[in-house]
C-alpha cells in the first residue's frame, strides 16, 4: 500500500512530466523551425481561415489581441505572413499567410496538443469530466485559476500584464 506521502510524490512527479513534456516540444519547434508554439498555432489558424482581421483571428485561436499582435509582428519580420489594408475600410488590417508562410506549415510538426486532444478525444466522456475537474482542482491547488490560458500547449513566462509571452 502507497502511503501519503508517496502519493503525493507521485502526483507532483507526474505534474512535472507534464511540465517537461510540453517544454522538450516546444524547445525542439524553436530548435527546429524557429517558432514558438503559439506562433505555429497563429500562422495554421490564418491559414486556415484565410483573409483574417487581427481582431478575429485572436478569438480563434484564444489569445488576446496584443498578444497576437506581437506574434504577427514577427511572423511577418520573417515574411512568413503580410498585414493588407481593407480597400472598404482603411482602419481593417486583414492578415494573409505568405507563400513562404505555406512552405514553413507544411514543414512544421503538429502542435503537441492535436496530438494530446486525438487521445483525449479517445475516452469516454465521464473520464474527460472526470480530468477535467480534476485539473481544475490542480489549478486552483496551485493558484493557477485567473492566469490567462489559451488551449495551447506550451511553457514560457507570464507577464506582469497577465499576458502570455510567447517569444
Amino acid at each position: 500500500m502507497t502511503s501519503a506521502s508517496e502519493l503525493e510524490d507521485q502526483i507532483v512527479a507526474s505534474i512535472r512530466r507534464i511540465i517537461r513534456a510540453i517544454d522538450l516540444q516546444s524547445r525542439r519547434l524553436q530548435d527546429r523551425h524557429a517558432l514558438t508554439g503559439p506562433q505555429l498555432a497563429t500562422l495554421r489558424e490564418a491559414a486556415r481561415l484565410g483573409e483574417i482581421t487581427i481582431s478575429a483571428l485572436a478569438r480563434a485561436v484564444h489569445l488576446s489581441q496584443p498578444t497576437v499582435s506581437g506574434i504577427l509582428s514577427r511572423l511577418e519580420k520573417r515574411g512568413l505572413v503580410r498585414r493588407m489594408r481593407s480597400d472598404d475600410d482603411r482602419r481593417s488590417v486583414a492578415i494573409l499567410v505568405t507563400e513562404e508562410g505555406q512552405r514553413v506549415l507544411e514543414a512544421a510538426p503538429s502542435l503537441l496538443q492535436e496530438r494530446f486532444r486525438t487521445e483525449l478525444a479517445r475516452l469516454e466522456t465521464w473520464e474527460r469530466y472526470w480530468l477535467l475537474s480534476a485539473l481544475q482542482r490542480i489549478a486552483s491547488m496551485m493558484d493557477a485559476e485567473g492566469l490567462d490560458a489559451a488551449p495551447i500547449l506550451e511553457t514560457g513566462s507570464v507577464a506582469a500584464s497577465g499576458e502570455d509571452d510567447e517569444s
